[in-house]
């Protein structure tokens, strides 16, 4: 059986392998990956996954309070950051992010209180990407979310990448040979608190 993406690319197999898709509650990989999946737009994952560690390094490894103390000079120095995206807007947008998480938990609703809330029902395992949506009303719903509380780069596509890569959702096809092991990580998953 054939994975769903990844073959012939070895960093790109592991990723498939052993992280997309499977269940994400803590707060700094949330972040992290609602932020890469920004810097992604019109971009490919792979892009991406080959610059996390850059990444990493460049936005204090997505720690919410320290990468919300990153500072216009900082900005500026991650413009000229070659192991990275540099789009300004992007940039300053990932600075927001950390931002509106700090306030978020502030607030006492957490980021992944606030995601795991708005988890998908489960559906029937897709047959190919054909069938996998862009957007559903969930991810509507959490964009929607989000950007009321200050997250930028976050539409509804964006948004849903990150559900399917942090396990609120399973879209492994059909016949991908990690499936059930991600479906039984999904099952045995407890959620962050519903909001109230």
């Amino acid at each position: 059986m054939a994975r769903c993406f990844g073959d012939g690319d070895p960093l790109y197999a592991e990723y498939h392998d052993r992280e997309w898709g499977r269940p994400v509650a803590d707060e700094r990989r949330l972040l992290e990956k609602l932020c890469l999946e920004g810097f992604q737009s019109g971009l490919s994952w792979l892009t991406i996954l080959r610059k996390r560690d850059a990444f990493r390094g460049a936005f204090r490894d997505f720690e919410p309070p320290r990468m919300a103390a990153l500072a216009e000079r900082d900005v500026e120095r991650l413009m000229h950051d070659a192991r990275i995206v540099r789009n300004r807007a992007k940039i300053e947008a990932a600075v927001a992010n950390a931002r509106a998480t700090v306030r978020l938990g502030e607030t006492g609703t957490p980021l992944a209180q606030l995601i795991w809330a708005h988890r998908p029902p489960g559906r029937r395992a897709p047959h190919s990407f054909a069938e996998v949506p862009s957007t559903t009303p969930e991810s509507v719903a959490l964009a929607r979310a989000l950007k009321a509380a200050g997250f930028r780069f976050v539409g509804p596509t964006t948004v849903y990448s990150m559900m399917q890569a942090c396990g609120l959702v399973n879209d492994h096809l059909r016949t991908c040979p990690v499936r059930g092991e991600v479906e039984r990580k999904r099952r045995n998953f407890v959620a962050p608190g519903a909001l109230t």
